[in-house]
């Protein structure tokens, strides 16, 4: 009875030593989606992307390095180095601009005759770096999103 009571008592202590460290916060990949693009005068799209930090802790974002893609044409290159610290499951947009397509281009203007009942495919993907504030230690995480873009009423050449 002495000996069961030596265990038992035994594993209270480990598990009560396991449950004084710092509580592990679960890290997962970041949604990117486009939250605005307008297109400026001299034909270039400058996207509004927003970042969604998916993850139980803070996170500081260094730079982003993917492809746009418009209703399935040739995708275009997204890159960017910049410097956002987003908290747990917030979000935060970093401004882009690309030169489109002249077939992305033709896509857009399609859209845009059809007013607001129009709408445009787009695909994101690539991979953002980024650096947990629980560890320090930078990573880089892929990221794949697949959404639409509208003309907004009243807001000439601006999509969201």
């Amino acid at each position: 009875m002495k000996r069961l009571l030596r265990c038992i008592a035994l594993v209270a202590l480990v598990a009560g030593l396991a449950a004084c460290g710092p509580p592990r916060k679960s890290v997962f990949p970041p949604t990117l989606s486009i939250q605005q693009m307008s297109v400026q005068p001299d034909g270039e799209w400058h996207l509004v992307l927003r970042i969604q930090n998916n993850s139980y802790t803070g996170m500081t974002f260094h730079s982003i390095d993917g492809t746009l893609q418009v209703a399935n044409g040739i995708p275009v290159r997204l890159h960017a180095d910049f410097k956002r610290s987003i908290p747990a499951l917030a979000a935060d947009v970093i401004p882009l601009d690309v030169l489109p397509t002249p077939a992305m281009t033709a896509a857009l203007n399609a859209v845009a005759a059809k007013g607001s009942a129009g709408s445009l495919a787009y695909r994101i993907g690539g991979s953002t770096n980024a650096t947990a504030h629980q560890d320090k230690k930078t990573r880089d995480f892929d990221f794949h999103g697949n959404d639409w873009l509208s003309p907004v009423p009243g807001i000439p050449n601006t999509y969201r």
